[in-house]
C-alpha cells in the first residue's frame, strides 16, 4: 500500500535546511512530521504485512496516517504559500531572509 504524497522527500528535506538555514522553523516543523508520519505508515505497514494477527491495529492506525498526512501536506502548502516561498523551487521567500538578518543584527 503507498501513501499519496504531494511533496517528495528530497523536497521535504529542502524546506527543513532553508528552515535550519534561514531561521525560520515553521515549515521545517511540518516538513519534518511529514517525515515523521511517512515512516510511522511505512514502518505499520511492514507490521501488518509480517504479522497474521493484528486485531485491526495496524490497519487503524495507517487509515488515521493517512488522513492526518494529507492534512499536513496541505498545511505545508498553506504555510509555504502565506509565507511566500517559491513554489517551484521551494525557496525562501527574501523578505524572510531579511527578517532573519535583522534580527540577528539586534
Amino acid at each position: 500500500m503507498n501513501l499519496p504524497t504531494v511533496y517528495d522527500n528530497s523536497q521535504l528535506a529542502h524546506i527543513i535546511e532553508e528552515g535550519l538555514i534561514y531561521q525560520c522553523a515553521c515549515p521545517a516543523q511540518v516538513a519534518q512530521h511529514i517525515l515523521a508520519l511517512r515512516e510511522l505508515f511505512h514502518y505499520q505497514y511492514t507490521c501488518s504485512v509480517t504479522r497474521s494477527e493484528d486485531f485491526g491495529v495496524h490497519a487503524r492506525i495507517m487509515t488515521s496516517v493517512l488522513r492526518t498526512h494529507s492534512d499536513m501536506e496541505q498545511c505545508l502548502h498553506d504555510v509555504l504559500v502565506a509565507e511566500g516561498w517559491d513554489l517551484a523551487t521551494l525557496a525562501m521567500p527574501e523578505g524572510l531572509r531579511r527578517l532573519r538578518d535583522e534580527l540577528l543584527a539586534e
